[in-house]
């Protein structure tokens, strides 16, 4: 089934997507691991954006991002 977007504040049929990481609280927060994921969709026109929740991300690359912090 295919979605199509429409901009809440503007009306504007076009959006771009993109995939954001973050940390949660306590432990999480204190050594920097970024394990909740979200996807966001930003109109093209105002820039309103609304972000989704996409599960937690993979422990694999929590690490890698503890070591290049």
């Amino acid at each position: 089934m295919k979605q199509t977007y429409v901009c809440p504040k503007c009306g504007n049929k076009k959006a771009e997507t993109d995939q954001i990481r973050t940390t949660g609280a306590g432990f999480t927060r204190y050594f920097n691991i970024q394990n909740r994921s979200f996807t966001a969709v930003s109109c093209t026109r105002c820039g309103f954006t609304e972000f989704y929740r996409t599960g937690k991300s993979g422990g694999g690359s929590n690490v890698l991002d503890f070591l290049t912090n």
